[in-house]
């Protein structure tokens, strides 16, 4: 077979048969084939999936340089409950002239009593704190589909007819959020064909739209501080929420510590006896303990009582990592990076967190 046919007609990538998690993967049976389709392009032709493919940094890199240097509508997904560890860091100095649009997907995840007014107004704010200053802010649930159509609208309109890049990191909802789209604007199951996107590589598909230009899926970029990346997938599924979550209130003396399962841990250090509101997902097992017996606690129950992770994993999970706080303002959430985090409503308090190595913790102006 010549090299040529082992290259897939959907997005030209060199197609192989090995491994189904890697770029270019086509099961043997599709070599017979005439026209070679890798398994990626074939989800996306027939069941209008985008699905999010591993690259490195570096062709991530490549990808948002190349941003900069169109004319487009740049569209930024985040994940409202994991807004900081779902960020694109520097985005800002990648987007060149193009104008931003941010969307904050999984609304539905927050308690309902959350203004969304307040919410859009919170993410205007923390976005300029990270250099970015977005067009328009838009509160989305991908999955359930809220909001999405007028969303959509509004990027057919701010679009001014440009082609739109749509950027965002792994676990934000991106291809959902992409896959609702088409869906909401055709309402048919099968609009897109291989033939639609000649030479198109496999860092970015392009979905066309009616003007001649392209809806562009970039690849989900990887943010190596996201807690997703320390456990498996099975507890990904315990540390994701699925459904609104619901506020769990501790009231603490100084000198007691509550564990997230075995994946964080937070420490009250002084401040008086005072309440504690932790928004973490449902699943997630949350352990009150006082601070002198904390550390001898976790050695002997991590993996058991203090899951995730799991006893197998225990070999390879990181230490524990501190840092210390004190909080100076009322209403200030102490972020656990893709855990979740602990509102303080009133200033004076000295707490810790303890995530593992690698893993972004962080003090902020309160969510909710």
């Amino acid at each position: 077979m010549s090299e040529q046919l082992d290259i897939c007609m959907g997005c030209g990538v060199k197609v192989q048969t090995e491994n189904p998690e890697l770029i270019g993967y086509a099961p043997a049976s599709a070599l017979a084939k005439e026209m070679i389709i890798c398994q990626r392009c074939f989800r996306l032709k027939h069941y209008n999936e985008v699905q999010d493919v591993n690259l490195t940094d570096d062709d991530f890199l490549k990808i948002l340089n190349g941003i900069g240097k169109t004319d487009a509508l740049v569209v930024m997904i985040v994940d409202i409950f994991d807004f900081n560890g779902s960020w694109l860091p520097g985005l800002h100095r990648f987007v060149g002239q193009n104008k931003v649009l941010l969307v904050g997907n999984k609304v539905d995840l927050l308690p309902k009593s959350v203004k969304h007014n307040k919410l859009i107004n919170w993410m205007k704010h923390e976005a300029k704190q990270l250099g970015l200053k977005p067009e328009e802010v838009f509160l989305v649930s991908a999955a359930r589909g809220v909001n999405v159509k007028e969303t959509a609208a509004a990027i057919d309109e701010m679009r001014n007819g440009k082609d739109v890049y749509v950027v965002g990191c792994t676990n934000v909802g991106k291809s959902t959020f992409i896959n609702r789209i088409i869906k909401e604007v055709t309402g048919e199951a099968d609009v897109i064909t291989t033939s639609h996107f000649p030479g198109t590589t496999l860092d970015i598909i392009k979905i066309p739209l009616d003007d001649e230009k392209s809806l562009i899926d970039s690849p989900g970029i990887i943010n190596h501080h996201q807690m997703a990346h320390f456990v498996d997938k099975q507890d990904l599924k315990i540390i994701t929420p699925k459904k609104e979550i619901k506020p769990k209130v501790f009231q603490l003396n100084e000198g007691q510590t509550l564990f997230f399962g075995g994946l964080a841990r937070f420490d009250y250090i002084s401040g008086g006896r005072r309440s504690f509101v932790c928004y973490v997902s449902n699943e997630i097992n949350i352990h009150r303990t006082k601070t002198e017996n904390a550390a001898e606690l976790y050695d002997n129950h991590v993996g058991e009582m203090l899951t995730p992770p799991r006893p197998e994993q225990l070999d390879s999970f990181p230490e524990l990592v501190k840092q210390e706080f004190f909080v100076k303002e009322a209403k200030t959430d102490i972020v656990f990076s893709g855990l979740g985090w602990i509102t303080v409503n009133e200033p004076g308090a000295k707490v810790a967190a303890y995530v593992p190595k690698g893993v972004q913790t962080l003090i902020r102006k309160s969510l909710i």
